[in-house]
């Protein structure tokens, strides 16, 4: 039997980002179970950037990222819903993939995992980099990503009122061990990313991988002629493990270095601060 998690990176309760997910889970024809987390949920503070986890050590900050940590090694398959919150997904997601160097630890069990991808917004067309930020937490995990999309809804619940809606969570949920569905139009030829920044006249940047190329008109239709660059978190297994060792680098490297940068940060601790009230007894 299959195990689907589906993560859930909304506040909301029985929300569309929740009953969509339960609805993708109706419609895998596989057998198999769902298992459901609401990141907000968990007690998950912010990385401290120590660097311990990188060299085989538990986390040093005591929260419930071990929990996380264990359900997404141990699924098949990985559901991701993430509300839109002003142009951008809810920031709890933001706050797991800033734990991101724990996902070293799992990176074997979660590498070419297949997953669905959902950014909920309220009004069409306000979605923002919602996407961008739910396909890069699914593509950072090293995941297959089978399908991607925005799906409007606002008020809790409404996603499933529309039969659109409906439709395409019967499509997720036989993508998602099968053949998958790739994006339409323009895309990065790396990673299939869909969003970029336009650097000049004929330069842009792929947000999703942040790779560079040309772009150009092709029969009508914009096309992109991206390169891998030197530095590479995702694009494969080695780009993951070579950015690890990368990390581990710089650790020697700030020790290497650590008087002068003392100097530095000495020559800089005044400031004049605004600082929240005592607590209150």
């Amino acid at each position: 039997m299959k195990r689907v998690l589906g993560i859930i990176a909304s506040p909301r309760k029985l929300g569309n980002c929740e009953v969509f997910i339960k609805e993708i889970g109706r419609n895998i024809p596989q057998e198999h179970e769902l298992k459901l987390l609401r990141i907000h949920d968990f007690n998950l503070q912010e990385c401290r950037g120590c660097y311990q986890c990188l060299y085989g050590e538990k986390c040093v900050i005591r929260d419930d990222i071990k929990i996380i940590l264990d359900a997404m090694s141990e699924a098949d398959a990985i559901i991701l819903a993430a509300p839109t919150y002003f142009l951008g997904p809810n920031s709890s997601l933001k706050n797991l993939l800033d734990r991101g160097l724990n996902f070293y630890r799992i990176q074997e069990s979660l590498y070419r995992m297949p997953s669905i991808g959902i950014a909920m917004a309220g009004i069409e067309g306000k979605e923002g980099y919602t996407l961008l930020g739910v396909n890069s937490f699914l593509k950072i995990i090293m995941s297959d990503i089978k399908m991607s999309r925005v799906v409007y809804s606002a008020l809790p619940g409404e996603v499933l009122l529309s039969e659109s809606n409906r439709a395409l969570a019967g499509e997720m949920g036989k993508a998602l061990f099968g053949q998958g569905s790739v994006n339409h139009g323009p895309a990065c030829p790396l990673c299939g990313g869909d969003s970029f920044r336009f650097i000049d006249a004929n330069m842009a940047l792929c947000l999703l991988c942040s790779s560079r190329g040309s772009y150009r008109m092709n029969n009508g239709v914009l096309a992109f002629d991206i390169v891998r660059g030197e530095h590479n978190l995702f694009l494969s297994r080695d780009d993951a493990v070579k950015h690890g060792e990368w990390l581990r680098m710089m650790k020697q490297r700030f020790i290497n270095q650590i008087s002068s940068l003392k100097q530095v940060r000495e020559d800089n601790k005044d400031g004049d601060w605004i600082k929240p009230p005592p607590p209150i007894k």
